[in-house]
């Protein structure tokens, strides 16, 4: 009788703990899903910033909510999208910025808040030139501040020198189309159906062995 009574105990013991195995299961697919998906914009992406990267989270599951999630932050999400579906460069102003003659960041985009401390400088401009449209610098003219000019042997004072053109420091462009380069629903898919079995049953095993 000892021992029908310590097996129902165990079965007891085991059918409690088989929702907190399951979610075990689920957590451990989610977070290595997370993991792959960060791998693979590292590589997918064109020199991906940090942020954008590390915008893959995941949510574990509780033996009273057995869903584990795997998701891409809001912000990174939305112009992420066209990179996943196709379609065109989700732009985060009116126009596509396209740096020419500027310091870049080492991940190939303008700094933070570098358009407002363009916008504020006297010898930076926003403007159309020769049909270009963007961010324009004018150059310092030639020769010393406030150096008169000299006149000529009649008296006249030398023509002025003509002023340089401005520089383009960021051309603004129209959004371009993107290939369809991330595969995350895919691979999430895949993993997911390949991995949960396997952990699945490495979590009720260690369940058994925690109920004997």
């Amino acid at each position: 009788m000892n021992g029908i009574k310590d097996l129902s105990a165990q079965v007891k013991s085991l059918k409690k703990q088989i929702p907190f195995a399951t979610a075990q299961a689920l957590t451990s697919v989610a977070r290595k899903i997370q993991a792959a998906e960060k791998i693979a914009f590292s590589k997918k992406l064109e020199n991906p910033t940090p942020f954008t990267i590390n915008a893959v989270g995941s949510t574990a599951a509780r033996r009273d909510k057995l869903m584990a999630k795997v998701f891409v932050r809001d912000i990174a999400a939305s112009y992420l999208e066209p990179f996943e579906f196709g379609g065109e460069h989700k732009l985060n102003s009116q126009a596509l910025l396209n740096p020419k003659n500027i310091k870049l960041n080492k991940y190939g985009n303008l700094t933070r808040n570098k358009m407002s401390q363009l916008k504020a400088r006297p010898d930076v401009f926003i403007g159309t030139i020769d049909g270009v449209n963007g961010v324009w610098q004018r150059k310092k003219p030639k020769g010393k501040k406030g150096k008169r000019r000299k006149r000529s042997k009649n008296g006249t004072h030398a023509a002025r020198q003509p002023s340089s053109a401005p520089k383009l420091l960021i051309r603004f462009g129209n959004a371009l189309p993107v290939k369809p380069v991330l595969g995350y629903m895919a691979r999430a898919e895949t993993m997911a159906a390949n991995l949960m079995q396997v952990e699945l049953n490495r979590a009720i095993r260690a369940a058994i062995a925690s109920a004997k």
